[in-house]
């Protein structure tokens, strides 16, 4: 398995970009599909293929931003989830205490009590509402990370479309005087405008 991973990497990653031919320039147009496919392997690759280098830290910064997203909100979540089954269990049997190796006076804000924070039940409510945001949070970071991905891909599809679009500042508009000859044989003299960008 981990051969296969090689290779593939290998030839993802070997792909012709740049070709010297002697006495003339090798001009690279990215083809747009390969660079979706190749950014959808592999995130950012489809960015390397069409030449936006400055690029890479832009996406890559998106993805370890919600992939620490992800990490923080889930380890908080699970925290809460466990301290209010382990009260909700410790409730049940009858064994109650502020023992601090409990998860669920491990999330108590220092320097207060069970009962400071308005005893057991109290607390049991504040843990399932911590829990339900902390899971809520860590689903719009999993959102958050489908999104980054669908707009790389977007933008390596986009960026190879438009790479050899002629971006000058030398907009010209022609006029010239036209014959024009309806199907009637009747003729008209017009006035063509174009823009030629």
């Amino acid at each position: 398995m981990r051969r296969w991973i090689i290779i593939v990497l290998l030839s993802v990653f070997s792909l012709p970009m740049w070709a010297h031919e002697p006495d003339s320039v090798y001009f690279h147009k990215p083809d747009p599909i390969k660079a979706v496919w190749l950014g959808a392997i592999v995130p950012g690759a489809g960015q390397i293929y069409n030449k936006s280098y400055w690029k890479l830290p832009i996406v890559y910064g998106a993805f370890m931003g919600c992939g620490y997203a992800i990490t923080w909100t889930n380890n908080r979540y699970t925290g809460y989830k466990s301290a209010y089954l382990d009260l909700y269990n410790d409730i049940q049997a009858g064994t109650v205490s502020e023992d601090p190796s409990k998860s669920y006076i491990a999330v108590i804000p220092e320097g207060y009590t069970l009962e400071r924070v308005g005893g057991q039940d109290r607390w049991m409510n504040t843990l399932k509402n911590q829990q339900n945001i902390y899971r809520r949070y860590r689903d719009y970071s999993i959102l958050a990370t489908v999104i980054v991905y669908a707009l790389s891909l977007i933008d390596a599809y986009v960026d190879a479309q438009l790479f050899d679009f002629d971006i000058s500042p030398d907009l010209t508009l022609n006029v010239e005087p036209q014959i024009y000859q309806d199907l009637q044989h009747q003729q008209s003299a017009e006035l063509k405008l174009a823009i030629q960008f």
